[in-house]
């Protein structure tokens, strides 16, 4: 509450910019589209909360659906006060930006905005403010992803400030590295055109640290409480990424076109595949099973969307799914570790495999046949190994230090009566929870004073 007064008092101060566009270098079309696109990147965020809070036990639908929510909240408040000038200010040795560039949006209006290097950071023909905006919607999904790994038990003051924690250390530093056009991986050629890396590969990695941290759930896995809202989740996420990725061209043009047809067929073609695979394995097609087929699809091919031909992006699509499901069962039969709605077979195996098949596929990479490529592609997998290192170690520190000031997880008697109840006083529709636990619970409640 004292961050959030600070914040609101310190918004009082800030000098607002001119929102006066100049309409010689700014295009209509573009910003029409950047809003379009922006409005579905949002709406993701509320996708995978029906997604997530479909597939969990009845007594854990709303909580697991409002830590999604939530970040929309709190990335919005932090992205305005210093979190875009962390991602995409003035270059701090191509690993993360001034913040005091942008700090409460200041410098952030109807104009662009060139770097002291001389480059242009966001879209050339776009308001800054737009960017600013468009990039909001990214950083509020991620860390929303994380939590299905250690849905059901995890304790949600620590998870708010386990996000406040993966924001500033993990996400910005990752998102100026990538996106920013003075950042360290831009520089070396790494393409990540939507996400493979800032969203995906981090997000899968933080949630394996998460499920190793928090350990396995006590109580036994729980039947999913609403296969018709991952359906739905699932839909809302799909079209959301049409903003997503073919609104990663910054402009109304026939990169966003071919990003858009790229993830259609992507998406398709995976969760065929997933189907499939299933049915070949002795499995039964699921609604489950197309959900998160068709989104282990748009994680496959979000980071080359826009570069890579269609054929490419139904191979990448194809063999991304099957890697994914073989994971996903891998993880179920011989890891001891609760990832309980497989954030990282899905989000970060599809994202670690689609960027290095980024830097295989795009002209710059290893399908050139020369030498630039192989060290191109190098670049790729050298970007990984620096992720997924430095994303694992850093949010298992993160885990550990919140958890020496709240405890990450509920006790015994919370994870019993569910995290709706416990977190929340409330409960969904179809509960049942019965008064030996609730009874428990509150002697729990009245034992620690």
């Amino acid at each position: 509450m004292s961050a959030m007064t600070l914040i609101a008092v310190a918004g009082l101060f800030a000098k607002e910019p001119s929102f006066e566009c100049d309409w010689n270098t700014i295009d209509r079309a573009d910003v029409a589209w950047l809003i379009t696109a922006t409005i579905f990147v949002l709406m993701m965020t509320p996708g995978l909360s029906f997604f997530y809070g479909g597939m969990v036990g009845a007594k854990n639908v709303i909580s697991t659906m409002l830590q999604s929510f939530i970040a929309m909240g709190i990335i919005c408040v932090m992205w305005m006060a210093f979190g875009f000038s962390l991602a995409f200010g003035d270059d701090i040795g191509g690993i993360i930006g001034n913040p005091l560039s942008f700090l409460m949006m200041e410098n952030v209006g109807g104009d662009i905005y060139v770097t002291p290097s001389g480059k242009i950071v966001g879209g050339a023909t776009i308001p800054l403010a737009l960017f600013a905006l468009f990039q909001m919607k990214f950083a509020i999904i991620t860390p929303s992803l994380i939590t299905g790994s250690f849905a059901e038990r995890v304790r949600f003051s620590g998870y708010l400030f386990f996000m406040i924690f993966f924001f500033i250390f993990i996400y910005c530093p990752l998102a100026h590295m990538t996106w920013h056009p003075d950042g360290l991986f831009l520089q070396w050629g790494v393409v990540d055109f939507a996400g493979g890396i800032v969203v995906h590969a981090s997000s899968g990695v933080a949630a394996l640290a998460g499920a190793i941290f928090l350990g396995r759930r006590t109580t036994e896995k729980s039947e999913p409480a609403n296969i018709p809202f991952v359906l739905l989740g699932a839909a809302m996420l799909w079209l959301g990424w049409f903003g997503f990725n073919a609104g990663s061209s910054l402009h109304a043009d026939g990169i966003a076109v071919k990003a858009f047809l790229n993830t259609t067929v992507a998406s398709g073609t995976a969760m065929m595949t997933w189907i499939f695979f299933d049915c070949l394995r002795g499995r039964k097609p699921s609604a489950m099973g197309a959900s998160v087929g068709c989104v282990v699809g748009l994680v496959a091919i979000t980071p080359s969307a826009a570069y890579v031909t269609v054929g490419q992006a139904t191979f990448i699509s194809f063999l991304i799914a099957i890697c994914c499901n073989i994971t996903v069962y891998w993880r179920e039969k011989k890891m001891n570790v609760d990832d309980a709605l497989d954030v990282f077979p899905t989000h970060g195996t599809g994202g670690i495999l689609g960027t290095v098949l980024t830097g295989v596929f795009i002209q710059e990479g290893l399908i050139a046949g020369t030498w630039e490529g192989v060290v191109v592609f190098l670049y790729h997998l050298l970007a990984i190994v620096i992720v997924v290192a430095y994303t694992f170690i850093v949010s298992y520190f993160g885990y550990w230090i919140i958890d020496k000031m709240i405890p990450m997880r509920v006790s015994h008697q919370s994870e019993m009566v569910g995290l709706d109840f416990s977190q929340h006083d409330e409960h969904y529709g179809l509960a049942h929870v019965g008064e030996r636990e609730i009874a428990e619970y509150e002697e729990h409640i009245k034992s620690k004073g």
